[in-house]
Protein backbone atom coordinates (compact mmCIF):
# COMPACT_ATOMS: atom_id res chain seq x y z
CA UNK A 1 0.00 0.00 0.00
CA UNK A 2 1.08 3.54 -0.21
CA UNK A 3 0.53 6.45 1.95
CA UNK A 4 -2.18 7.89 -0.28
CA UNK A 5 -4.30 4.73 -0.29
CA UNK A 6 -3.82 4.65 3.87
CA UNK A 7 -4.76 8.02 3.97
CA UNK A 8 -7.48 7.62 1.99
CA UNK A 9 -8.84 5.15 3.73
CA UNK A 10 -8.69 7.31 7.16
CA UNK A 11 -9.85 10.34 4.91
CA UNK A 12 -13.09 8.04 3.58
CA UNK A 13 -13.77 6.75 7.39
CA UNK A 14 -14.04 9.71 9.57
CA UNK A 15 -14.30 13.16 9.32
CA UNK A 16 -10.94 14.28 9.65
CA UNK A 17 -9.53 18.05 9.62
CA UNK A 18 -5.68 16.70 9.17
CA UNK A 19 -3.96 13.62 7.94
CA UNK A 20 -0.39 12.85 7.54
CA UNK A 21 1.00 9.05 6.38
CA UNK A 22 4.32 8.31 6.47
CA UNK A 23 5.69 5.12 5.37
CA UNK A 24 6.27 2.16 2.61
CA UNK A 25 5.14 -1.08 2.09
CA UNK A 26 2.99 -2.34 5.11
CA UNK A 27 4.37 -0.17 8.05
CA UNK A 28 2.94 3.41 8.63
CA UNK A 29 3.14 6.13 11.14
CA UNK A 30 -0.40 8.11 10.47
CA UNK A 31 -1.34 11.62 12.33
CA UNK A 32 -5.19 12.41 12.32
CA UNK A 33 -6.37 15.70 13.76
CA UNK A 34 -10.58 14.96 13.94
CA UNK A 35 -13.08 16.50 16.19
CA UNK A 36 -14.63 13.37 16.54
CA UNK A 37 -11.55 12.56 19.05
CA UNK A 38 -13.61 14.90 21.47
CA UNK A 39 -13.75 13.85 24.63
CA UNK A 40 -12.61 9.99 23.75
CA UNK A 41 -9.19 8.49 25.97
CA UNK A 42 -6.09 7.86 23.96
CA UNK A 43 -7.10 4.04 23.27
CA UNK A 44 -10.76 5.07 21.38
CA UNK A 45 -9.24 7.57 19.51
CA UNK A 46 -6.95 4.84 18.05
CA UNK A 47 -9.51 2.42 17.58
CA UNK A 48 -11.58 4.86 15.91
CA UNK A 49 -8.80 5.04 13.08
CA UNK A 50 -7.80 1.56 13.24
CA UNK A 51 -11.27 0.70 11.83
CA UNK A 52 -10.83 2.85 8.98
CA UNK A 53 -7.99 0.16 7.65
CA UNK A 54 -8.97 -2.80 9.59
CA UNK A 55 -9.44 -4.89 6.38
CA UNK A 56 -6.24 -4.01 5.50
CA UNK A 57 -4.67 -4.90 8.45
CA UNK A 58 -6.31 -8.41 8.45
CA UNK A 59 -5.55 -8.91 4.99
CA UNK A 60 -1.72 -8.16 5.79
CA UNK A 61 -1.30 -5.17 3.29
CA UNK A 62 -1.03 -3.50 6.67
CA UNK A 63 1.56 -4.97 8.86
CA UNK A 64 1.86 -2.22 11.47
CA UNK A 65 0.21 1.33 11.84
CA UNK A 66 1.30 4.09 14.41
CA UNK A 67 -0.82 6.42 15.15
CA UNK A 68 -0.87 9.52 16.83
CA UNK A 69 -4.61 11.05 17.26
CA UNK A 70 -5.62 14.70 18.50
CA UNK A 71 -8.10 17.09 18.59
CA UNK A 72 -8.00 20.11 17.08
CA UNK A 73 -7.11 21.82 20.34
CA UNK A 74 -4.89 19.18 21.06
CA UNK A 75 -3.29 18.80 18.01
CA UNK A 76 -2.92 23.09 17.75
CA UNK A 77 -0.87 22.67 21.59
CA UNK A 78 1.73 20.00 19.85
CA UNK A 79 1.97 21.75 16.90
CA UNK A 80 3.49 24.41 18.64
CA UNK A 81 5.66 22.38 20.94
CA UNK A 82 6.37 20.70 17.31
CA UNK A 83 5.33 16.97 19.06
CA UNK A 84 3.57 15.53 16.30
Amino acid sequence: MTTDEVKALIEMGMNTQEVKVTGDGSMFDVLVVSEQFEGLTPVKKQQMVYATVNPQITSGDIHALTIKAYTPAEWSTASKLQIG
